[in-house]
């Protein structure tokens, strides 16, 4: 439906929609293993899509909405596997008609959606899977794909880096990693950056569960069988907090120092029941991990007044895809200085090299395939226990390491680079 107002400066009628709506599908497990993370992405997203679309959030992202068009969520859960996923999306595309989806944290569902999001040129933005083969392999020359979180590479040279900086001394690493793309891709990184750091550095116990086993007893018996400095895993979601609190009842982190890429999600599960003494990592600078800043401050506070509770990991990466996709949209509005709605050909094109600021203090940047995928800065601490006053975690020895060094260049493979001994690295 269609409006005139008159401009009372020119005497001219201008047009006004009022019913114009940028429809999104938001794809986050809601149910399953998952939703220990997934429930956080969909709240984080919900503050963000209410806040944008009553004015509310900070600059640079101040405008209402998308350029000025309200958004209209769609929400999907992400559970039941790739099969089911390839299903509900394109029903989101076909029948609910939404213009652009944000979600998918497993890699197999973005492995298996990419393709098709490329087929039916959607804008789909993958907002946290983590795997490097999603535009190394699977979509090497993507139009419609972009992924505004980095993949799981900085991650893994992250936690070597820190763990060398932790314990210089450490000879033997075992490792334990859900038995699908994810956890063994990060393994396979971890391995090489810790042997391109510290050669001679000795590897045994490698454990592969599967996604969502929720029981690893004879898993953590092997550990404990043979002791190693350091037991690293890329576990998430219920999965790690299970492991976590397994892992601690019987006694495996006085054996052996406890590394979890995305770790700081089992404090926001267990609160004080975390394992004392572990180095955890956020996928990114997130959660207790991010910095000061007038964004970050405005998130932190209104996340608590609505939710009651510290943000966790996934509704920071929700917030930062919301955010790369908005600063696209406008950056591709001023550019063809066209008001409303914009073609998603134009809002890739806008993020393409883009930084952005995110929930977190700490910028993003569109580097790697082409501008599709993103590249942050890196941040691992150690858990040093629960503030019972403040009932909030306490984590020290925070580290933050560069972008540049800890994610590969445009155009190179990110085994291959960390292989090459991190050529080109800016540490």
């Amino acid at each position: 439906m269609l409006i005139c107002l008159l401009d009372q400066r020119s005497g001219f009628a201008i047009a006004a929609s009022t019913q114009e709506k940028i429809k999104v599908g938001f794809v986050f497990f809601l149910s399953g293993p998952g939703a220990a993370y997934g429930t956080h992405a969909r709240d984080g997203a919900k503050l963000i899509v209410e806040s944008l679309n009553e004015g509310k959030v900070p600059t640079p992202y101040d405008k209402v909405g998308f350029n000025g068009v309200q958004i209209e969520p769609v929400w999907v859960d992400e559970a039941g596997g790739a099969q089911k996923q390839l299903a509900e999306y394109r029903r989101l595309v076909e029948r609910e008609q939404v213009e652009m989806v944000i979600g998918y944290n497993s890699s197999a569902d973005c492995n298996a959606i990419a393709p098709v999001a490329e087929e039916l040129a959607v804008l789909t933005n993958f907002f946290h899977c983590g795997n490097p083969q999603l535009f190394e392999e699977i979509v090497t020359k993507p139009e419609y794909s972009v992924r505004t979180a980095p993949q799981g590479t900085m991650d893994n040279v992250g936690a070597a880096r820190y763990v060398l900086d932790r314990m210089p001394d450490v000879k033997a690493v075992a490792g334990i990693n859900q038995n699908y793309s994810w956890g063994q891709d990060n393994w396979a990184e971890f391995k090489a950056a810790m042997i391109a750091l510290k050669p001679g550095i000795v590897f045994k116990n490698e454990q592969f569960p599967n996604l969502g086993a929720g029981e690893y007893g004879a898993e953590i018996s092997a550990l404990l069988s043979a002791p190693v400095d350091v037991v690293y895993s890329s576990f998430w979601g219920g999965d790690a907090d299970a492991f976590a609190l397994q892992a601690k009842v019987r006694g495996l982190p006085q054996k052996s120092k406890i590394v979890m890429t995305i770790g700081t999600g089992t404090v926001d599960s267990l609160g004080e029941n975390a394992i004392i003494g572990s180095f955890l990592g956020a996928r990114g600078p997130h959660g207790y991990l991010a910095k000061s800043s007038p964004l970050s401050d405005w998130f932190l506070r209104e996340y608590q007044a609505t939710y009651r509770r510290f943000p966790p990991v996934g509704a920071y990466v929700a917030a930062q895809a919301i955010l790369g996709i908005k600063a696209a949209y406008e950056k591709a509005a001023a550019a063809s200085a066209k008001p409303g709605k914009q073609k998603n050909e134009n809002v890739v094109a806008a993020l393409r090299g883009l930084v952005f600021e995110t929930a977190s203090g700490y910028p993003i940047t569109m580097a790697l395939a082409n501008g599709h995928q993103a590249i942050q800065d890196i941040a691992y601490g150690t858990f040093a226990g629960w503030d019972k006053e403040k009932n909030a975690a306490i984590f020290r020895d925070i580290k933050v390491y560069p972008a540049a060094c800890v994610n590969p260049p445009e155009g190179v493979r990110a085994v291959d680079w960390i292989k090459s001994g991190f050529k080109g690295a800016k540490c």
